[in-house]
């Protein structure tokens, strides 16, 4: 198993496991998590998507965006078939080298405050809850880790 970058090729991919894995939250939720409305074709023309699988099969995607002081984890989505095999953590622990590798000392996120595994699964691998807040009519927890 390999990590890449994303390619203009791998979009409608990467829309349906983005959309497969985010499914079961939209009766939780009430509409759409904010990560099935991104537009993946623009996050790869910016270098920001990451793919996790062998060759051309991929199994999970990450997007990472720079900011000024810290690394975001935008997303994660492992597709159903792949989830309960570490890719998630293996995933968290790429972002958090790439993160040091451009020279961050913080790694932030947020999710859904319904989405619970996930945020137990970040609190494993270390991250800390520092905000709750009503963004664009989601309910976010807002997490970060110190590297």
């Amino acid at each position: 198993m390999e990590i890449r970058r994303a390619e203009p090729e791998d979009v409608a991919a990467i829309r349906a496991l983005v959309d497969v894995a985010y499914a079961r939250y939209v009766p939780l939720i009430g509409k759409p998590p904010g990560p099935m409305l991104d537009d993946y074709a623009a996050r790869i023309q910016d270098d920001l998507v990451f793919l996790f699988g062998t060759g051309a099969e991929f199994m999970a995607v990450l997007v990472l965006i720079e900011k000024d002081d810290h690394l975001l984890l935008d997303n994660i989505a492992v597709g159903p078939a792949a989830q309960g095999r570490g890719y998630g953590g293996r995933l968290i622990r790429f972002a958090e080298e790439e993160a040091k590798r451009r020279g961050f000392a913080e790694i932030r996120l947020y999710t859904h405050e319904v989405m619970r595994e996930n945020i137990g699964l970040y609190e494993r691998f270390g991250f800390a809850v520092t905000h709750r807040a009503r963004e664009a009519c989601y309910d976010r927890i807002y997490m970060n880790k110190k590297l």
